[in-house]
């Protein structure tokens, strides 16, 4: 298996050849884009992993992001990664658009460096079996048989296994904390904590002190000496839910933990060292933030490491069936029930939009499974849920509340729902997350939020 690359200073070409090969690996070296592009096309096979400037001289007539595209419309299987000597934030997002498993620049590689994009990035037979990755994913909760998300889960592999910082972006509702999880369970980490960061949910001014513990007297309530996040995760994962919700005053305090691994708790002055991995996810878009100062662009490149990116399920619609009946059959063993959705069924919930992905579909087929007293369900039963149920609460919400702002009757409509699911649910908190599709200890918090009564819910 070679390293190709693909580089016009012959110079940085040789340095980077004596490192690759220190570590057992053989090379192939082209100066010009059309030598590469040929010796390519005869030894696809060959190439396990192909390293591509980013400009070339003037008298070359194509760049890296032409041989890029090139590499991933032709031979898909090479897994491609760009260096660039002057890189910039946007060309890293279209490298990344175009197919490049990573971008990095000249000037943060060293020997260490190489070897763990080499790590990261080369395939390897793990990645290469399908049916194995598609196990993988299963057992952490994804449910797909789309090319999309296999390639998702080969960089969920492949990426995994290292130490690098990721980043996982995607809408509301795609999956990133299932991503997230089957990270940690990918990494050498799998037996250690994986510590969820809630970052909207952390109030401010106890930011510093939730995430790296306190002395005590540090601030007023502080009367013992206590353990942050950071420490929970000792050795495991820490996952930096909804990152870029963080303010941007707060933003700052992760640059010394990410870089140097060291924290010091609130009131001291001792510097503690920390082992974590650090993943984080977003359904925001960084580079815009960063565009319009929103976002400091020295976390995002210690964040983002390397990328995972999850599709819509519009883009993969050939999923949804599957996903419904992955969710009947958890219904079934746990009720004992025999419910299912007919092929019709099927066929329509493909068919819907799915603007909150996943997690809005999984919450209308569990409504279905909890209210539909048939054991097939059928077209009229979803439609009743999907149109009449919600699309009415949301329309009540609206007409009632013209002097509220957006956030205000999108709040209201996620209490009205959460009323509903508790009042089917007898006040079962457990029950009512798993049809929401939200952890028990995030119902909670909302439950807190709206000020909600459970035990009117439960019957006497």
């Amino acid at each position: 298996m070679e390293i190709l690359i693909v580089d016009d200073n012959a110079e940085f070409c040789s340095t980077m050849e004596d490192i690759i090969q220190s570590f057992s690996y053989n090379t192939k070296v082209f100066n010009y884009t059309n030598d590469a592009q040929n010796y390519i096309r005869h030894n696809s096979n060959n190439i396990g992993l192909a390293l591509f400037d980013i400009e070339f001289s003037k008298d070359d007539p194509q760049t890296g992001m032409d041989l890029l595209e090139f590499v991933r419309k032709d031979f898909p299987f090479i897994p491609v990664v760009m260096i660039s000597g002057k890189g910039t934030i946007s060309t890293a997002v279209k490298a990344t658009k175009l197919g490049a498993v990573n971008f990095i620049e000249k000037s943060s590689l060293d020997k260490n460096r190489i070897k763990e994009v080499l790590e990261s990035s080369i395939t390897i037979d793990y990645t290469g079996d399908d049916e194995e990755v598609r196990k993988f994913m299963f057992a952490n909760g994804i449910v797909s048989k789309s090319k999309l998300m296999l390639e998702m889960g080969r960089n969920i592999i492949r990426y995994g296994r290292t130490d690098l910082n990721i980043l996982i972006s995607g809408e509301t509702g795609t999956g990133k904390r299932l991503v997230a999880r089957a990270i940690h369970a990918a990494s050498r980490r799998r037996n250690h904590p994986f510590i969820t960061v809630d970052i909207p949910n952390i109030p401010r001014d106890l930011f510093q002190s939730e995430l790296f513990g306190h002395i005590k007297g540090a601030f007023s309530g502080a009367v013992d000496t206590r353990k942050g996040l950071f420490h929970e995760a000792a050795h495991g994962t820490l996952f930096l839910d909804e990152i870029g919700d963080l303010s941007m005053e707060l933003q700052s305090n992760l640059f010394i933990p990410i870089d140097e691994k060291v924290i010091r708790r609130v009131g001291s002055v001792q510097a503690e060292e920390i082992d974590v991995r650090f993943v984080s996810a977003t359904d925001r878009d960084l580079v815009r933030m960063m565009e319009e100062s929103k976002y400091r662009e020295q976390l995002y490149h210690r964040l983002r490491e390397c990328e995972i990116s999850i599709p819509p399920l519009r883009e993969r619609t050939e999923d949804i069936a599957d996903i419904v009946n992955y969710y009947t059959q958890i219904h079934n063993q746990e009720y004992d029930a025999n419910h299912y959705f007919t092929q019709s069924a099927l066929d329509y919930l493909t068919q819907q939009e799915w603007k909150g992905n996943v997690r809005e579909l999984a919450s209308v087929v569990k409504v279905a499974l909890q209210t539909v007293p048939d054991d097939d369900i059928k077209i009229n039963h979803l439609d009743k849920i999907i149109n009449s149920n919600f699309k009415f609460q949301t329309s009540q919400v609206i007409r009632t509340s013209h002097t509220k702002s957006l956030k205000d009757d999108l709040a209201e409509v996620d209490r009205m729902k959460i009323e509903d699911t508790l009042r089917l649910n007898n006040g079962n908190v457990s029950k009512s997350a798993a049809i929401l599709g939200v952890s028990r200890e995030t119902l909670h918090i909302k439950i807190r939020k709206y000020n909600i009564d459970i035990q009117k819910f439960r019957k006497k």
